[in-house]
């Protein structure tokens, strides 16, 4: 039995070791590293090229690293889900080398779940270096910082954020066999969960449904209105900023409101915007609700994933 064990585990790793190696090979790693250097680095620079533009100093933020989701938010989750994910299964089909591979004593299985890992490995690190990158350089350009042993649930919610996408990118890939449709079929649905969110969310007031999509979610306040009150979001893109809140405030309750159109006027300033409340739901709710939601879109794609890739075809 522990032969056996044994056998699957190294099977697994040398799995891993060629995707990590390919990633490497193919400098996939050390570009989602420039890439997060160059997102980071604009996030850092926001307030230096704001105070150009308005010729206002740089004020101190005592809370930038922690309310900064790692310097990203839901479009450098979903890019750097497609770049860690778009072509992990389908390039071994386009390029010809899933033949060599499945050829191995190895089982579709232990392939796939050496190159997902991989993938995660590579998104820990890439996570990592940026999480380090944003505690210092937000220490230089804005000043000391609050509740920095808080960041890493920043990072824990930003690899929920991106496993999600992931796995929608893993499914393209493995359905159709080419990166290029894992890529653009992602984008599509990314672009339209946030198209039809803004609509949803504050003219139609049924941003709820959005909890229930992976992105940013429905849009709330806490103590006033969205032109007043702290914004929050209760999608999957906020899970890391929420935990963050909740630790710090944890009474905290959470108002959604919608735009009450017939009481626009033309010349109103934002803080006269017409806001009409809806419910309210504790921040507690809102954070279990997003993971909840996070794990099954990442499980049911996932497994969904899987299933194809060992009915899977494959000729030579």
């Amino acid at each position: 039995m522990s032969v056996g064990h044994t056998s699957w585990t190294a099977k697994f790793l040398a799995v891993v070791r060629y995707e990590i190696l390919w990633n490497i090979r193919k400098k996939k790693f050390l570009g989602m590293l420039v890439v997060a250097f160059a997102l980071a680095t604009l996030s850092l620079a926001g307030g230096h090229i704001l105070s150009a533009i308005t010729g206002e100093p740089v004020k101190t933020n005592a809370d930038f690293v922690i309310n900064s989701n790692v310097g990203l938010g839901g479009f450098g989750f979903f890019l750097f889900a497609i770049v860690t994910a778009m072509n992990i299964i389908s390039a071994e089909f386009e390029s010809g080398t899933i033949v060599p591979l499945l050829a191995k004593p190895i089982s579709r299985t232990t392939v796939f779940l050496g190159k997902l890992f991989a993938a995660f490995l590579t998104l820990l690190a890439t996570y990592c270096f940026l999480m380090i990158y944003m505690n210092i350089g937000g220490v230089v350009v804005y000043g000391p910082q609050n509740n920095l042993h808080l960041v890493p649930l920043s990072l824990l919610g930003a690899l929920f954020s991106t496993l999600i996408w992931i796995a929608i990118v893993l499914f393209f890939g493995t359905l159709s066999r080419n990166s290029l449709i894992a890529a653009l079929g992602t984008f599509g649905i990314w672009l339209g969960t946030n198209i039809i969110g803004s609509i949803l969310g504050v003219l139609a007031g049924q941003g709820w449904i959005l909890t229930y999509i992976p992105g940013n979610g429905n849009s709330g306040s806490v103590g006033g209105p969205p032109s007043l009150g702290v914004a929050v979001s209760t999608g999957t893109d906020s899970i890391g900023p929420n935990l963050i809140n909740y630790i710090l405030h944890p009474t905290w309750e959470v108002t959604y409101y919608k735009i009450n159109l017939g009481e626009i006027t033309s010349g109103m300033t934002p803080d006269q915007i017409p806001w009409v409340a809806l419910y309210l739901e504790p921040l507690s709710t809102v954070i279990l609700t997003s993971i909840a939601v996070a794990l099954v879109y990442f499980m049911v794609f996932v497994a969904t994933s899987w299933y194809v890739f060992r009915r899977a075809q494959v000729t030579e």
